[in-house]
C-alpha cells in the first residue's frame, strides 16, 4: 500500500540551476517519499551550476542528472508550500498555498568555496521546512 505524501513543494528561483536544485536534492534525499518535491525558475538556465553538483556530491546527493525547468501555473497551483529564492514578483500567487521566501544568496557564477555555505544554510533551511511538514500533519 502506497501512502500519499504528507504534502508537495515547490522550490522557486530564476535559473532553477542552483538553489532550488539543491533545495529539491536535499528534500529528496531528507523526506524520501513522504513529501512530493518539484523546482522551477521564473528565467531556467541551460544547465544545473556545476559548483551546485560538486557541492552536492560532497554530502552524498547527486543532482547532476537534473535540468532546469520552467515555472508553470499548473506547478503552483499543485504545491502545497511555494518557496521562492531571489525569483521577484515572478511567481504567481495563489490562495491557499504557503509561500515562504528563502533570502539565499545565488550561486551563480561563483565557486565550490562560495557555494558551501549557501548549501549548508539550505540544508538547515530543509530540515526546519521537514519539521514543520511533520507538525502540521501530526496536528
Amino acid at each position: 500500500m502506497t501512502t500519499a505524501p504528507l504534502a508537495s513543494v515547490l522550490f522557486v528561483c530564476i535559473h532553477n540551476a542552483g538553489r532550488s536544485q539543491m533545495a529539491a536534492g536535499f528534500l529528496n534525499h531528507l523526506a524520501g517519499d513522504r513529501i512530493e518535491v518539484r523546482s522551477a525558475g521564473s528565467l531556467p538556465g541551460d544547465r544545473v551550476n556545476p559548483a551546485a553538483v560538486e557541492a552536492m556530491q560532497e554530502v552524498g546527493i547527486d543532482i547532476s542528472t537534473q535540468k532546469p525547468k520552467v515555472l508553470t501555473t499548473e506547478a503552483v497551483q499543485s504545491s502545497d508550500y511555494v518557496i521562492t529564492m531571489g525569483c521577484g514578483d515572478a511567481c504567481p500567487v495563489f490562495p491557499g498555498k504557503k509561500y515562504l521566501d528563502w533570502p539565499l544568496e545565488d550561486p551563480a557564477g561563483q565557486g565550490i568555496e562560495a557555494v558551501r555555505p549557501i548549501r549548508d544554510g539550505i540544508k538547515t533551511l530543509i530540515e526546519g521546512l521537514i519539521a514543520e511538514v511533520d507538525a502540521r500533519q501530526e496536528a
